[in-house]
């Protein structure tokens, strides 16, 4: 039986153990743990002393139900992100990611989805925020009045309506907490994020926060054996990609729930590839988490026309898109040392696999090894495949798995099906088992192109097409065809020294790693790929890009 503990309950016994190490680093200021946690109750004060937090208990209510007043985090990354973040949590509320590029009708749908009762915003959201809220007022919704803590930025936007300044806010209130308040904190309170909107609306994924600590963690410790663990740490951890998404602040709770520190960019607005090596020289960075390609790609060109002290630097994580084998072996060859961590999962599952790879091992692009409770199901999810067994399957996780979709029962069906007594989840992915036992992921099931009667996934022709040194980013979708029902069409951003490459070449290089049937019909060429600022295709941009090219 595994011990679980509170995200509040955990993060207070790691600060106990190590209150004057650094906690958090940001544009050369230091927070120590003394510190940082006193700033995160001060955010606890200021929710709680509004009337926000738990509304019913927890086991009152069903797998998509919440039983928390939530809070918006609608930031760019900085201290202010994992403050407000912590801090709901120890108020007994439930934070919400929002993903800052939304439009204000985007941003309406989520803030009303979610209920919001309070919003932490940077200064250079809120005109779209002031827009939605508008919205929703006409409305009549409660979600278009909320409390606002508004932060400055670089914008210099004017305090907004109604909003209070983030740091007024925290100097009125107190540290002390009710003791009845954190006697409360429980593994049953929930952590909720919000799925990015890729492929369909964003959807509230509700997890208990003991299952979120296990499972997409691999937290499973009480708060005396992480106090005790603390002190050994020397982890310094720096996570590239926006806290909106998943995969940037749960590599930030990670590390810190190790007891280690929490590094961010100079400029965590976007990608710079200087400034974030010029980061990790000067900040002793260990660890960082990119998101594939996007990432990897951009920050392999900065290291062949500028040098860095990069010898503090162990470990690249990645996640939630494809790093290539070519761009792991260029890491691998540029960073003596350095041992790439391939991760795979997803809001819904936690973490299911990874690979990792040192310089002197060969990789194979989309193959992991399962994790305890990953699963390979049938394809009438009425059972579990066996390894050695070649048919393609869902890959699903068992043990530690969210409640549900916040308001939505009958996805959470879908999502979280019952086979023979054991709940799963099954986010959608597509895999099958490779010859040695590891998984082969072969892509997400609602970017799947059905063509002349086979199944064709997007992800396994991109990783084909990206075998042509003249490529830098592709995303392969699927437009409605009269031969084939659907064809294959390849959206694709070329190096402008190889602007001359034929659209034949890059089909005869991606033709020698996947069958001939897969590959693309027609080959669209643009000047930049759009991807999201985690690093994820943009698929819906994709597709009209594709539905608008010549046949």
């Amino acid at each position: 039986m595994s011990t679980q503990v509170s995200l509040p309950a955990a993060q207070e016994a790691v600060a106990a153990a190590v209150p004057d190490r650094d906690c958090f680093v940001w544009r050369g200021r230091v927070w120590s743990w003394r510190e940082f946690t006193e700033r995160t109750r001060r955010v606890a004060s200021v929710l709680h002393g509004a009337g926000l937090g738990l509304r019913r208990d927890p086991a009152s209510c069903a797998g998509w139900e919440s039983p928390h007043d939530h809070i918006a985090l609608y930031l760019h990354n900085g201290n202010e992100y994992l403050e407000a973040m912590i801090g709901a949590f120890k108020a007994r509320c439930g934070p919400v990611n929002i993903n800052y590029r939304y439009v204000a009708e985007e941003l309406a749908y989520v803030l009303r989805d979610a209920a919001v009762a309070a919003v932490v915003v940077h200064s250079t959201f809120t005109p779209t925020l002031a827009e939605a809220l508008a919205t929703l007022s006409e409305a009549g919704d409660a979600a278009g009045s909320p409390m606002i803590l508004q932060v400055p930025d670089e914008s210099g936007l004017p305090l907004m309506a109604g909003a209070r300044w983030y740091e007024d806010a925290l100097a009125e209130a107190s540290p002390e907490l009710p003791v009845e308040l954190v006697a409360g904190w429980t593994p049953d309170d929930l952590y909720i994020i919000y799925t990015g909107g890729t492929t369909g609306m964003p959807k509230g994924v509700l997890w208990r926060q003991g299952d979120f600590l296990e499972a997409a963690l691999g937290v499973a410790k009480s708060p005396a054996e992480l106090a005790e663990a603390a002190p050994r740490s020397t982890l310094r951890a720096l996570p590239a990609a926006p806290f909106m998404h998943g995969a940037a602040h749960w590599n930030a709770l990670s590390a810190w729930l190790g007891g280690g520190t929490v590094v961010i960019q100079d400029q965590p607005s976007r990608l710079e590839p200087d400034d974030l090596w010029s980061v990790v020289a000067r900040e002793k960075v260990t660890a960082v988490q990119i998101v594939g390609d996007a990432f990897a790609r951009p920050l392999l060109e900065q290291l062949a026309v500028a040098e860095y002290d990069l010898s503090s630097l162990r470990f690249l994580l990645s996640g939630g898109a494809v790093l290539s084998p070519a761009n792991k072996a260029a890491l691998l060859e540029r960073i003596p040392g350095l041992t790439i961590v391939d991760v795979l999962g997803s809001s819904e599952s936690g973490r299911q696999a990874v690979r990792n790879v040192k310089q002197e091992q060969q990789d194979q692009a989309g193959t992991f090894q399962p994790g305890p409770h990953a699963r390979l199901l049938d394809e009438e999810l009425t059972g579990v495949i066996p390894a050695g067994d070649e048919r393609t399957g869902w890959l699903g996780q068992a043990g530690a798995v969210p409640r549900g979709y916040l308001g939505d029962e009958a996805k959470t069906a879908r999502t979280f099906p019952v086979i023979d007594g054991v709940r799963y989840s099954v986010a959608g992915d597509r895999a099958r088992y490779a010859a040695d036992g590891s998984l082969e992921l072969l892509g997400r099931d609602s970017v799947t192109i059905n063509s002349g009667g086979e199944k064709i996934f997007a992800e396994e022709v991109e990783q084909a097409i990206k075998a042509h040194p003249a490529v830098i980013d592709v995303i392969v979708v699927g437009r409605p065809s009269e031969r084939w029902g659907n064809e294959v069409v390849a959206v694709v951003q070329v190096r402008a020294a190889a602007a001359t490459v034929t659209d034949e070449a890059l089909i005869e290089v991606a033709g020698q790693h996947v069958a001939r049937y897969k590959l693309p019909k027609v080959v669209v060429r643009v000047d930049t790929v759009k991807r999201s600022p985690s690093g994820k295709a943009d698929y819906r941009w994709a597709k009209e890009i594709a539905a608008s090219a010549p046949a």
